[in-house]
């Protein structure tokens, strides 16, 4: 096994990449570069080991083989918010980076995302897509070069999940950190990255750009065939 989490020219470069349990290889030889600033869209079946990659990338998840080279500034964002209820929403913010809590910091990464008004409460308080919000504070004050984003609007009802991915469309287009955002709806997928990946048998089994201008019409004729063509690689006729 060679992993590592380091700095190098390309945010994610994975070469080999296996992941077992048991006797079964969720992933089996998977290659992947991700390059600076570029928004990655994975999709896949459940079960296919999207969110096992993104853990590993995370460098939560060390029981693989091949190579994994990350950039050393990264971040995560997961289905939960993972707030800590015990800790007003500024400084759950900080949480983590090194030094004294800096709530001017803070302050700025909530106003970014539209909760310079929930800076003193506790999280109990917050709506599902504030709560997620502050997770996504949480992850930019970190400055990344590589943002990993395992399902973040799943538990979200469908007007605040459209809200939601204008917010994290803004964000990357003002920050241009590497993102990958690991889900599985199609149309979110379209709508936020210009790279879909879809996960088969454990490697990357297809890769196309998404050579469509922001902001995404969701009518265009364009998009509703690159979606067709997803969503029949993903077994949906």
């Amino acid at each position: 096994m060679a992993t590592g989490v380091q700095r190098t020219v390309n945010p994610v470069s994975v070469r080999g990449l296996s992941r077992r349990f048991g006797d079964r290889a969720v992933i089996d030889g998977l290659d992947l570069d991700i390059e600076p600033g570029q928004f990655v869209a994975l999709l896949g079946a459940s079960g296919c080991g999207k969110s096992t990659l993104l853990r590993v990338l995370a460098d939560l998840d060390h029981d693989v083989t091949g190579e994994v080279t990350v950039a050393r500034r990264r971040a995560v964002g997961f289905q939960a918010p993972r707030l800590l209820p015990w800790r007003k929403v500024w400084r759950n913010v900080i949480m983590g980076l090194p030094g004294r809590p800096d709530r001017a910091r803070a302050e700025a990464a909530l106003a970014e995302v539209g909760l310079s008004h929930r800076t003193d409460v506790w999280p109990k308080v917050l709506s599902g897509g504030e709560a997620q919000r502050a997770a996504l504070a949480r992850a930019l004050v970190r400055e990344p070069d590589l943002l990993l984003l395992d399902e973040p609007f799943s538990a979200l009802d469908a007007l605040t999940r459209i809200t939601a991915r204008g917010l994290v469309d803004e964000l990357w287009q003002r920050h241009r950190c590497a993102v990958l955002l690991v889900t599985h709806d199609v149309e979110e997928a379209l709508v936020l990255a210009d790279r879909v990946l879809v996960m088969e048998n454990g490697r990357i089994g297809y890769d196309a750009p998404v050579p469509l201008d922001r902001p995404r019409d969701l009518t265009h004729p364009d998009f509703q065939s690159l979606r067709a063509e997803l969503l029949g690689r993903l077994g949906v006729h």
